[in-house]
């Protein structure tokens, strides 16, 4: 059964993935070569890449996202880096041929502490509240959950579903960015920052920019789960009736 279902997927095209590799492999180009050049593996990109998102989240749990109107950009560009060479170790893979289970086991397991971490730094950081925290590290669990046990079943999870990984960090990447700009824009004209204070949301002010942000994160995830969950099931189904009526 785990072979049909896999050659059903294989016809059902996933162009979402398709997509994003050809408009990133655009933006790469120079950064992979020059990894390549220096003989920087893709297990060690994958720790940079860890690195650097763990020192973002360090730098959000100790409340620094407002601490300057300098400083306080060093936490959108480690997150922006650190998903960018999420990108490059995948790539330098493909291009030294040195695809592995052990290379895809580790950048897995790296991807998962690195989202953890960053939840628990905007938990530690009062930016949002302890139980919206364990909602948030529950959806994203599950979304990576739902994937690893479809493809168990043998379903060809690549591409589907509305907020993948890079898609999480490039949405909270830009809500840090646009927030930061709004939070300093206010201070710099009214003298201090527009912010809102929700104790159910946030256990500090934030701005509404923020606030909308999280909102609209945890409805994206809520619906990536359906997706998925939608999906998998819809495909193991059609693939228990093909294989009845053959």
């Amino acid at each position: 059964m785990l072979g049909f279902v896999k050659e059903l997927n294989d016809i059902e095209e996933t162009e979402k993935r398709t997509r994003q590799r050809e408009i990133s492999n655009r933006y790469i180009k120079l950064p992979v070569e020059f990894l390549i050049k220096h003989n920087i593996t893709p297990n060690k990109i994958s720790f940079i890449g860890f690195s650097l998102s763990l020192l973002g989240s360090f730098l959000i749990a100790m409340g620094w996202l407002y601490a300057s109107l300098w400083f306080s950009w060093i936490i959108p560009a480690f997150i922006g880096l650190a998903g960018a060479f999420d990108l490059f170790d995948g790539a330098v893979a493909r291009r030294t041929g040195n695809e592995t289970p052990a290379g895809a086991y580790l950048d897995s397991n790296l991807d998962r502490l690195s989202d953890g971490l960053l939840i628990l730094g905007l938990i530690y950081g009062g930016l949002i509240n302890f139980l919206l925290g364990y909602i948030l590290l529950f959806l994203v669990i599950m979304i990576s959950y739902t994937r690893s046990r479809a493809e168990n079943e043998g379903v060809n999870m690549k591409g589907v579903g509305f907020m993948e990984r890079a898609e999480r960090l490039l949405f909270l990447l830009f809500t840090i960015s646009i927030d930061l700009i709004f939070y300093f824009s206010t201070l710099l004209i009214y003298g201090e920052p527009l912010t809102i204070y929700i104790p159910l949301i946030t256990r500090v002010p934030v701005t509404p920019i923020f606030l909308i942000g999280i909102i609209i994160f945890i409805f994206t995830l809520v619906y990536t789960i359906i997706q998925r969950l939608s999906f998998t099931f819809r495909n193991l189904k059609n693939a228990n009736v093909n294989q009845k009526e053959s």
